[in-house]
């Protein structure tokens, strides 16, 4: 169904792609961006209008990083539901993880989930594995991958440990210009831990997984991407300091190499685990306070690409067990925004445009997602329309997710998205 044209007024406009940072009304037609001007002097009419007088309004908002669970496991997970969260959360675009039961290792399973008939509500665009299986050893077929709509390739939930697999994925991603996306987690190190190295799991009685398992395989995988030209590597929910110290390694030799942080990491320490509370059991774990204040100031200073939520739905019989037993993950659309908006620009003072970038043109340069990042004429119309100063209580009961595995349940926050807008039309507005 063709889109009607919207003119959304009033609002104050950021886009860190086009420099703007100012008053401008914007109209959508035939579901992209037709004009963007100061206030009043658009003179096409409009079929809709939007008044966003008081609020923000932004490029749609992306994230790199999802488990929307299909194919496979949709008691926790379906790609419509999954979907609505991201609207609820502003996120107009998702990448998908392909750690499904079966892995995504085919073209035909990238397409299926791209298929209509998966009732997304904002752009879906797959990431396939990077080893058949995700076992690590032979690499898929990158070009078909790709061909059928795959953004970029990785075994996430797993590591590529094998040097000479990483090696050649890295060199057969260089060819074809596809992002490598890594879970940085030496598991011959982790096995059987639960939570961060510290002095909250030895209190716990819990097996800590160490730094130095996560910035290992960063270390290493920068040094490949260093070596093999072209290449594109990404790290996913990076929660170190040490790994940090490789990623600059990377930017200042001018290699392809980009990285993500979560709201939970730079929001949360391993010490809010509590009593064996698995609402705060994720991969990687919760860290150290000097972790969380070395990713704090690599989001200020630009070393971080991207925030990403690594929303990672579970049914509630896979968290009520013990600690050791409990599935890792959270869920973490609905709650991106306002934990960015609360704890980087109001308690760490990051500018709200610096914000804005980090879910909008940073992840889009990530993945290489043309004409989407920004709102210059010609681009997508998708739109994310927040109050930044907007009080408001997440409870996880009225959560879009078929899942309510968070530790932000009854969370007072100051920042809240009113409206979500993709290809032209809205698909969420605030009640």
């Amino acid at each position: 169904m063709k889109s009607k044209s919207l003119l959304i007024k009033g609002g104050h406009v950021i886009d860190p792609a086009a420099k703007i940072d100012a008053a401008m009304d914007v109209l959508l037609r035939d579901g992209r961006v037709a004009e963007i001007a100061a206030p009043n002097k658009i003179r096409a009419s409009a079929e809709e209008k939007f008044d966003a007088r008081g609020l923000i309004v932004a490029p749609g908002f992306i994230d790199l990083h999802v488990h929307l669970r299909e194919p496979g496991q949709g008691y926790k997970e379906t790609i419509a539901t999954g979907t609505a969260a991201a609207a609820a959360g502003g996120f107009t675009s998702v990448c998908t993880m392909p750690n499904t039961a079966p892995v995504v290792d085919t073209a035909d399973w990238v397409n299926w989930l791209r298929s209509p008939e998966r009732g997304a509500v904002v752009n879906v665009f797959p990431i396939a594995a990077a080893t058949r299986a995700s076992q690590g050893q032979s690499l898929t077929d990158f070009s078909a991958l790709q061909q059928a709509g795959a953004v970029a390739v990785t075994d996430d939930g797993k590591p590529i440990l094998n040097d000479d697999t990483m090696r050649a994925a890295l060199q057969l991603g260089a060819e074809l210009n596809l992002a490598v996306v890594q879970h940085a987690e030496d598991t011959r190190l982790t096995e059987g831990c639960s939570m961060h190295f510290g002095a909250t799991s030895f209190r716990l009685g819990l097996r800590g997984m160490s730094g130095a398992a996560e910035a290992g395989i960063v270390e290493r995988d920068v040094t490949l991407a260093q070596q093999i030209q072209n290449s594109r590597l990404h790290v996913a929910h990076l929660s170190t300091a040490d790994a940090l110290k490789a990623v600059r390694r990377g930017k200042r030799a001018k290699a392809r190499v980009t990285c993500e942080v979560t709201p939970h990491h730079f929001t949360l320490l391993d010490e809010n685990v509590g009593e064996y509370n698995t609402h705060f059991k994720m991969n990687p774990p919760l860290r150290s306070i000097a972790d969380r204040e070395a990713i704090v100031a690599a989001l200020s200073d630009g070393t971080v690409d991207a925030i990403a939520t690594d929303h990672a739905p579970h049914a509630a019989h896979e968290k009520q067990v013990e600690f050791e037993r409990a599935a890792f993950g959270i869920t973490g659309l609905e709650t991106a925004l306002a934990l960015a908006i609360s704890q980087l620009h109001r308690e760490h003072k990051i500018p709200l445009t610096r914000i804005v970038e980090l879910f909008t043109s940073g992840p889009a340069r990530v993945f290489d997602l043309k004409q989407r990042g920004s709102l210059a004429r010609g681009s997508f119309g998708d739109v994310t329309i927040f109050d930044p100063k907007k009080r408001w209580r997440f409870e996880a009961a009225r959560s879009r997710s078929l899942s309510r595995n968070t530790p932000f349940d009854g969370w007072q926050f100051t920042g809240k998205v009113m409206a979500t807008i993709v290809g032209g039309k809205i698909v969420y507005l605030a009640d």
